[in-house]
Order: structure tokens, then C-alpha cells, then sequence
């Protein structure tokens, strides 16, 4: 009987998959997972996506840092097979990968567009998207709705903006105006917002952000054939070429619709236009890490350009249904509330 007893409890520790820890930081948020030591990136970022309710998954992934490089997780290759910190637990960043043609048709969820919302607030407040002084303004005034609700002067008073960051600090640079003065200048955006529900202002920040210039796009240093440093960038519309010192105008671009292929090799990226008179783009970059990651950019955004024009799927269709309705829900119960105040 003692044998048989070992042996059960034996078998009992055996079962026990061997894991290791995980701490993901999402936008605004962490959490910590236990990973079973045979998952590859998918079943750890599938129960990511689970555990924040996220069904559009395509726009996402899980960015590290190795060497100085950001980097993304493979799905299809083992999560510790891959060339991950060696830290206890292993820190990844959950963040939007790829970016929608048109955020008000392709976001469907709240919980994407409030991802998507705090990620490029962040990208533009810490100026790695450039935005004029008047637009960070306007946007500051949907972040604030988004935050803190209708406008009441009789709660916010003076001074109750003193602790949110809201502008670049390049812009309070510009200019020589109080913490006071700005608040003024924000508020009086603010207070034209009334009765705009937090996910409506969220997206009204969106829409305007995806027209800058930098929104979206991937930045990379690379050569071209005679050895001039350039910078490629990858975004939802297709390749761009630009000057050193110029993210704005790209010198050259090539929609993703114009591309034949792209080809990868070791320190070599190629693109082939689909008109076979048209030059073929040879371009270099010092790392083929570099390179691997361009490539992957490329396709995925590509992917993604290619289901943009098909017949949605029934999963999207079932999505763009559902949004409809919450949104017609939202609507008729913030004219009830409207109406409740108005009797009070």
C-alpha cells in the first residue's frame, strides 16, 4: 500500500506542468500570467487577449526589448525558444502592432478603441508623433471629456487639470504661457464636448490623430545602393522612403496595392513593383534583425490591407452587429439621462 501511495502522489507532481512567470504591461495596466514552459507566443498572447476581453486580436502583439531593439513575440515559435531578457518574471509590453486604414470603421470594440486611444495619446505626448500646437490642444479637450465627463463648472475649478499631462512638453516650450493659461485655452474646447459619451470622445481624439502625418507609421534607418541614409517607413498604406531628417514627406512611397512582392535576404530588402517596367527598390540595413523585422511589418500590414477589401468575415460581421447595437443602447440611454436633467 506505502508503494502504491508513493507512486499516486509521484504521479500527482508529474502532471504539473513545469511554468515560468510572465508580466505584461498593457497601456494602462499590468498583469502577471504563469506560461507553461511548451507555449508557444500564440497560446500566451491568446490568453492575454482573454483575459482583457479583446476579440479584434490582429492589430496586437507582445513588443520586448532585447539589445537596445524592440522587438515582437513569433507566435508560432516557442516563447522560451525565442531571444527573450532573461528576467524572472519576463516583462512584455501588450501594444497595437499594426494600425486600422480608417479607425471608425475598423474599431470595433471599446476596449480597441480605448487601447488604441491610449497608446497614440501616449505616442503624441511623448512626441513620437509631431502635432501642431492647436490640434494638441483639441485633443487635449477629448482626452479630458474622455476622462473626466461633461464640463460642470461648479466641480471643475481652476487648477483641476494641474496634475494631468496633456501637452508635449515641446509645445509648453514654444510658448511662454502659465499652467493656468493652458488650462483656459483647453477648457474652452472642453466645455463645447457636452453630452459626448467617453468611447465617442476617445474616437473623435482618434480621428483626428490618424491624419498627422507620423500616426502609424514604423520608422527605420536604412541605405539604399549608393549608401545614402534613408528612412523606410511601414503603415497601413504601404512602404514610404524619406529623407534622414524628414518623417513628414516621404520622397518615395509604394502602396501596398502597387507591390508585387518583397524579398528578404540577409542584409538585403527588395521591393518589386507591379509594374514590370517600373524600378526595382534595393535596399540595405545595417542588422538582419533590422531587416526581419521590416519584413515582418510588411507582411502583416499587408495582410491586412488584402482583408480590408475582401467580403467580411462572419466573425467581423457579427462584431460590426453587436457594436451597432451597443452604440444605438448608449444612445438611447444618454438622451434618457439628458432628459432626467433636464426634469431636475
Amino acid at each position: 500500500a506505502e508503494g502504491l501511495k508513493n507512486m499516486s502522489i509521484r504521479g500527482l507532481k508529474k502532471k504539473q506542468p513545469k511554468t515560468f512567470k510572465v508580466r505584461i504591461i498593457t497601456v494602462d495596466a499590468e498583469m502577471e500570467f504563469s506560461c507553461e514552459m511548451k507555449w508557444k507566443g500564440k497560446d500566451l498572447f491568446d490568453l492575454v487577449c482573454r483575459a482583457l476581453g479583446l476579440r479584434e486580436t490582429w492589430f496586437f502583439g507582445l513588443q520586448y526589448t532585447i539589445k537596445g531593439m524592440c522587438t515582437w513575440l513569433k507566435m508560432d515559435k516557442k516563447v522560451l525558444d525565442q531571444e527573450i531578457p532573461k528576467e524572472d518574471p519576463i516583462s512584455f509590453h501588450f501594444l497595437a502592432k499594426f494600425y486600422p486604414e480608417k479607425v471608425e470603421e475598423e474599431l470595433l470594440q471599446e476596449i480597441t478603441q480605448h487601447l488604441f486611444f491610449l497608446q497614440v495619446k501616449k505616442q503624441i505626448l511623448d512626441e513620437e508623433i509631431y502635432c501642431s500646437p492647436e490640434a494638441t490642444v483639441l485633443l487635449a479637450s477629448y482626452a479630458v471629456q474622455a476622462k473626466y465627463g461633461d464640463y460642470d463648472p461648479n466641480f471643475h475649478e481652476p487648477g483641476f487639470l494641474a496634475h494631468d499631462e496633456l501637452l508635449p512638453k515641446r509645445v509648453l516650450r514654444q510658448y511662454q504661457l502659465t499652467a493656468e493659461m493652458w488650462e483656459e485655452k483647453i477648457t474652452a474646447w472642453y466645455a463645447e464636448h457636452r453630452g459626448i459619451a467617453r468611447d465617442e470622445a476617445e474616437m473623435n481624439y482618434l480621428k483626428i490623430a490618424q491624419d498627422l502625418e507620423m500616426y502609424g507609421v514604423n520608422y527605420f534607418p536604412i541605405q539604399n545602393k549608393n549608401h545614402t541614409d534613408l528612412l523606410l517607413g511601414v503603415d497601413a498604406k504601404g512602404i514610404h522612403i524619406y529623407s534622414i531628417n524628414n518623417r513628414f514627406s516621404p520622397n518615395k512611397s509604394f502602396e501596398w496595392s502597387s507591390i508585387r512582392n518583397i524579398s528578404c535576404s540577409e542584409k538585403e530588402l527588395t521591393i518589386k513593383p507591379l509594374d514590370k517596367k517600373a524600378e526595382v527598390f534595393k535596399f540595405f540595413s545595417s542588422q538582419l534583425k533590422v531587416n526581419k523585422l521590416i519584413f515582418q511589418l510588411c507582411i502583416g500590414n499587408h495582410d491586412l490591407f488584402m482583408r480590408r477589401r475582401k467580403v467580411d468575415s462572419i466573425e467581423i460581421q457579427q462584431m460590426k452587429a453587436q457594436a451597432r447595437e451597443e452604440k444605438a443602447r448608449k444612445k438611447v440611454n444618454s438622451s434618457w439621462m439628458e432628459r432626467k436633467r433636464s426634469w431636475s
